[in-house]
């Protein structure tokens, strides 16, 4: 004989995505054999339930609404695979039975006030407390108030023993919901009508398709729902009172689709998450067939396994028998995630909360990627962008990993290619990293993690173009129009250059040189020409031409040398640390423009000391540094970090360098600006300890100015020379520490050796230089002599090394001696 239930239409009311909902739900449809299902949901998506069925389809998924004219105006439906909503789809389904959705349209819950998201079924609300006043009406959270009422402060434990962790089997199918029926129906007595204030108008809408449905069917008719909505759909109400409820809603026009889901998302409650905790978890309860606990550490071993853990069959064990002695003198029916995490900690992490994180990341939560069918409706610009993954082998997956893409190889060239589009139509799937080998302009590392919000911005995209192509034209022109700065024209140029977007450079440049010709800040100039000199470099790699940058690049260096010494007259402390960042921008931008010689330059990189001044561009930038160094109106952080990148070019002798710092550290100058110049000599993580610890001279010459300072001045020079000397390596400070206590010059040396300090003796110690021999062999690569064929194999590297640096490592090392 059936189990009985009540008359009129089978209310299930569930918990959205709880497994033992989902169970439950299951086993009333099959009990019942209704001849249609209603769900909570948008009734848009009718038309996209049968791709459930296709087995391309896997959760988790979303239903994703949003306005046609607005895609950034979305919602989303997300269900997983232990979601009592998709269990009911896919038994309507299986059983040749329609199934519709309910829910108020997503045609009104998005034309709503855009300041207030549209609530779905999924994202329940979540108030701070149990009970909350919200204006005139109450808010409550159902589960916590059923919690205190049964004594218990952990809403979640009481939800995982009350439901979770029942079976079912062999009882009635219909008792729990018709328990959860009335445990609703006292709670909506006490409180009043709802947990959220569009609930009148949703509860209205579905009982007129639950009336519209019974007409249809009779009382053969299954809803799943939440379960706050029973007691609302149960009470009887006439079709005008429903109606009325409806009258005069806001409408827009939305479209709608199926898109993959993560239960990295699931887990979140804010945005677009839906606010469970332990994804993973859960649906390890709702696919394991028996034994839960022993499935799951057999899972979690194996994890750790992975990881290099020892971990054996006797931890699994142990761990399953502490698990059930925890649940057992906790008084659960079985152990949940609380016993099983704390088992786990104590038998196979030793203690450690690092491996159970991992646990914790991969298996709590997990990483789980759901995927849709290619037949789902998608923009053209979605269906362009699934085309370029397939062809690209680039997989979207929602565990954040790290690829490296090789530009010479035409997939590789691709890929980077497609990341750059996406990022200027702010898709961002990936983000760039530093590569751990190679430094080369050849050579691209990206961080790669898809996030489902990104969909949206799929289609917000769609507005720009059908292709990927297409739109990040489209969009950098416009862009390129809008730019605020001239630096920001720089930067997309160089964004134009990395994503291969040909078509949209010359509206691009057009603006670049309107720009540049009207703008009159050298600090605006210097912004801008670093990524100019990077847009010439990554075009030369990617074969692209850029003679219109490099004109523009040439003008732009120009007038940075003419309009920099009047401009970094009369500064104060913070724009001369500004103008500082500049110089040394320029300074590397104009090393790459000579190096490289993409103006078609022949210029020395390394100009004789003695011989005359270097000519072309590098040598106009060193006549602007030397006019920085010798005017005394210039700030001293800039005067200092001029003689210091003349130093490093070889423009500036040891002597002369020496010279400027007596000149500078002597007692007429004033200890604030002595301090700065010493900032910007040795500072600014430029290797300054480096040659303090090489150059005795100019460490004497810093310890002699310093302990000279007056005492009423030492406190004002303070904080340069520690934001200075703190920015050191520790072994550099250790070092320049020793050599001021032991003293300058050979009696200093003498001394240090005296006293045993290693690596202070007076003369070279030959055993230790050599040991580095090895060390330098293996960096540097093999000696001339001992290379066969290397020479060729390498020269698809030349643009990471100098001819210079291949030279053998005996002859560097000697020179180091």
């Amino acid at each position: 004989m059936p189990p009985a239930r009540a008359a009129g239409p089978l209310l299930l009311g569930v918990r959205h995505h709880g497994p033992g909902s989902a169970r439950a739900a299951r086993a009333a449809l099959d009990a019942a054999t209704p001849l249609t299902v209603l769900i909570e949901g948008p009734p848009e998506a009718d038309a996209l339930i049968p791709l459930a069925a296709d087995p391309d389809m896997r959760p988790p998924v979303a239903l994703l609404a949003h306005v046609v004219d607005e895609p950034g105006r979305s919602a989303f439906w997300p269900l997983a695979e232990f979601s009592p909503e998709w269990v009911a789809i896919r038994w309507a389904l299986d059983h040749g039975v329609p199934a519709r959705f309910i829910d108020l349209p997503a045609t009104h819950t998005l034309a709503w006030e855009k300041e207030e998201p549209p609530l779905s079924p999924a994202e329940p609300a979540e108030p701070a407390q149990p009970v909350e006043p919200a204006g005139d009406a109450v808010r409550i959270d159902p589960l916590a108030v059923l919690a205190g009422t049964a004594g218990h402060d952990d809403p979640e434990r009481w939800w995982e023993d009350a439901v979770e962790h029942r079976s079912g089997a062999g009882t009635d199918p219909f008792a729990p919901f018709a328990v959860l029926e009335e445990a609703m129906g006292a709670l909506r007595e006490a409180y009043g009508g709802g947990t959220h204030d569009r609930d009148p108008q949703r509860e209205a809408y579905m009982r007129l398709q639950v009336r519209a449905a019974q007409r249809e069917f009779g009382d053969d008719v299954a809803v799943v729902c939440g379960a706050w909505h029973v007691p609302a759909l149960r009470r009887r109400t006439t079709v005008a009172a429903d109606r009325a409820l409806l009258k005069g809603l806001p409408k827009a026009k939305t479209d709608m689709t199926w898109v993959p889901w993560t239960h990295r998302r699931l887990s979140r409650s804010g945005g677009y998450g839906a606010g469970i905790d332990s994804p993973g978890w859960y649906g390890h309860l709702f696919g394991a067939p028996d034994r839960p606990v022993e499935r799951w550490m057999t899972k979690v071993a194996r994890l750790l396994r992975d990881e290099d853990r020892m971990v054996s069959a006797a931890h699994v064990i142990e761990a399953v028998r502490l698990a059930d002695t925890l649940a057992a003198v906790r008084g659960r029916p079985l152990p949940g995630l609380t016993e099983t995490t704390d088992a786990v900690r104590a038998v196979m992490c030793e203690g450690s909360d690092v491996p159970l994180g991992l646990v914790h990341d991969r298996l709590v939560v997990g990483d789980a990627l759901g995927e849709v069918p290619r037949s789902a409706p998608a923009v053209p610009l979605q269906r362009d962008l699934a085309r370029l993954q397939k062809r690209l082998r680039i997989k979207p997956e929602s565990l954040e990993r790290e690829v490296e893409l090789d530009l010479r190889g035409e997939t590789d060239a691709g890929r980077s290619r497609l990341l750059h589009r996406l990022r200027l139509l702010g898709i961002g799937w990936g983000e760039t990293a530093a590569s751990r080998g190679s430094t080369g302009t050849f050579r691209e590392t990206w961080r790669l993690r898809w996030e489902p919000e990104l969909s949206v911005r799929v289609a917000e995209a769609g507005v720009w173009g059908t292709t990927v192509l297409s739109a990040a034209t489209a969009r950098a022109e416009a862009d390129a129009v809008a730019a605020p700065a001239l630096a920001d024209v720089t930067a997309l140029a160089e964004r134009c250059l990395l994503a291969g977007l040909s078509d949209a450079l010359p509206v691009v440049m057009r603006v670049l040189a309107d720009r540049a010709a009207l703008d009159t800040d050298v600090g605006h100039l210097a912004q801008a020409l670093p990524a100019l000199v990077r847009a010439l470099r990554y075009g030369d790699v990617r074969g692209t031409d850029t003679h219109a940058l490099t004109e523009v690049a040439a003008g732009l260096a120009e007038r940075i040398f003419v309009g920099l010494p009047p401009a970094c007259v009369a500064l104060d402390a913070e724009a001369a640390e500004d103008m500082r960042r500049h110089v040394d921008a320029v300074h590397g931008a104009v090393g790459l423009l000579g190096e490289t010689g993409l103006l078609g330059e022949t210029v020395a990189v390394r100009p004789s000391v003695d011989g005359p001044p270097g000519t072309g561009m590098r040598g106009r930038w060193h006549s602007v540094l030397r006019v920085l160094a010798g005017r005394d109106t210039v700030p001293g952080v800039l005067r200092g970090r001029a003689v210091r990148l003349l130093l490093d070019d070889g423009e500036l002798g040891q002597e002369e360098a020496a010279r400027l710092m007596g000149l500078v550290l002597s007692p007429g100058t004033e200890p604030g600006d002595a301090a700065a110049w010493i900032e910007g000599f040795v500072g600014g993580g430029s290797g300054g300890g480096m040659l303090l610890v090489h150059d005795e001279r100019l460490l004497g010459l810093v310890d002699a100015w310093l302990t000279g300072v007056p005492a009423e001045a030492f406190t004002d020079v303070l904080p340069l020379l520690r934001r200075t000397f703190s920015a050191y390596e520790a072994g550099v400070r250790r070092t320049l520490g020793e050599l001021v206590r032991r003293g300058p010059g050979a009696r200093g040396r003498a001394a240090a050796a005296a006293s045993g300090i290693p690596g202070f003796a007076p003369e070279l110690d030959a055993g230790r230089a050599d040991a580095v021999l090895p060390v330098l062999r293996l960096l540097l690569g093999p000696d001339d002599e001992e290379t066969t064929g290397a020479d060729e194999s390498a020269d698809a590297d030349a643009g990471e090394t100098d001819a210079g640096e291949t030279a053998g490592a005996d002859d560097l090392v000697g020179a180091d001696r």
